[in-house]
């Protein structure tokens, strides 16, 4: 699906937009390969490590969410976008508000505009388990996003573009994340590590796991679909436990905006949820008036089954949680120790 297409990954010169360059470089052969992203030290740095004379197919575009007419010039020509652009500190987007709403709801609809413009065939904007049942700016930032992008396909047209979502926690080890907020604070020699609540619980995913599922997202999508993969979840203290053995927590108390518990698929959705071996698929509560999507039988041909009424798919109530010891384990294939 990807080779010899031309693919705009917004947000690009950030982590996960690195590591799908990396995998789409490895894996396939596009026509073009287009980082947009307003970063120019990060694009500085992406372009020694792919410069344009090698990997010629490569494009590296400065640029904002935010400005409609760059937008549209980034999409000419596009076939797949990757839609990663987001503000996504939470704390930060309570003290922000309006900043947040720029990039995360009006760069939205930037792109989406922009897509149909230019008849780009394939959209996949990246969600956050934020968006569901959402308490702070962020997540609500991002609900309206998917709701943007969901809606998006019912005003395609005869093009017949096609706009899903793809939905997960924080990426391990991404910046921002509490492992590396932990391992900075070891590095410095403290053993007291912060935790706001010793009750707390996440869903843990990769950055090879989020990659292999975005791009899998795109072989399944139909349109409309909010896509949820099946990942494990885990204790925060488990987590600053699993470190090492010397450590000692703090309690700080949740900060602004925080959850204690993260919800990928809300109970309000149960009867929307389709239930495959490895994720769920959200179907759209809104009719698409020209089109007739059956989302139980996905375009590889797999198949799912509605969950049960009032099912919901939270970090706490996860049949799947790793111990300490595979949390270890997954620390050393990020080569974490202390």
């Amino acid at each position: 699906m990807f080779n010899n297409k031309s693919i705009l990954i917004t947000g690009g010169s950030g982590s996960l937009g690195n590591a799908l360059v990396q995998r789409l470089i490895k894996k396939n052969k596009p026509k073009r390969l287009i980082v947009f992203s307003r970063d120019e030290v990060k694009q500085q740095e992406m372009k020694k490590k792919y410069p344009e004379n090698k990997y010629k197919f490569m494009r590296y575009f400065l640029g904002d969410v935010r400005d409609l007419e760059r937008v549209k010039e980034a999409l000419r020509d596009v076939d797949i976008v990757i839609h990663a652009a987001a503000l996504k500190q939470v704390p930060s987007g309570e003290y922000n508000p309006m900043e947040i709403i720029k990039t995360n709801i009006y760069g939205a609809q930037n792109i989406i505009e922009s897509c149909i413009i230019n008849n780009v065939k394939h959209t996949i904007a990246l969600s956050t388990d934020k968006a569901a049942n959402p308490i702070n700016l962020y997540g609500a930032s991002k609900l309206a996003s998917d709701k943007l992008f969901v809606a998006a396909n019912n005003v395609t047209g005869k093009n017949k573009n096609k706009f899903s979502v793809v939905r997960y926690g924080n990426v391990t080890n991404s910046r921002g994340s509490v492992i590396p907020i932990f391992s900075e604070i070891l590095e410095r020699g403290s053993r007291l590590l912060p935790i706001t609540d010793k009750r707390m619980t996440r869903f843990w995913i990769t950055l090879d796991q989020g990659v292999d599922f975005v791009l899998k997202s795109f072989l399944r999508m139909q349109g409309g679909e909010v896509f949820v993969p099946k990942i494990p979840s885990i204790l925060i203290t488990d987590l600053a436990k699993s470190f090492s053995k010397k450590v000692n927590l703090k309690i700080i108390g949740i900060r602004p905006g925080e959850k204690l518990h993260e919800t990928m698929c809300p109970k309000d959705d149960g009867h929307l949820t389709i239930e495959f071996k490895d994720h769920f698929v959200i179907q759209p509560s809104i009719i698409f008036f020209d089109q007739n999507i059956n989302y139980k039988k996905n375009l590889l041909g797999e198949r799912g089954q509605s969950v049960k009424l009032q099912f919901e798919y939270t970090s706490d109530n996860n049949s799947d949680f790793l111990t300490i010891a595979e949390i270890k384990k997954e620390l050393k294939k990020l080569n974490i120790s202390h």
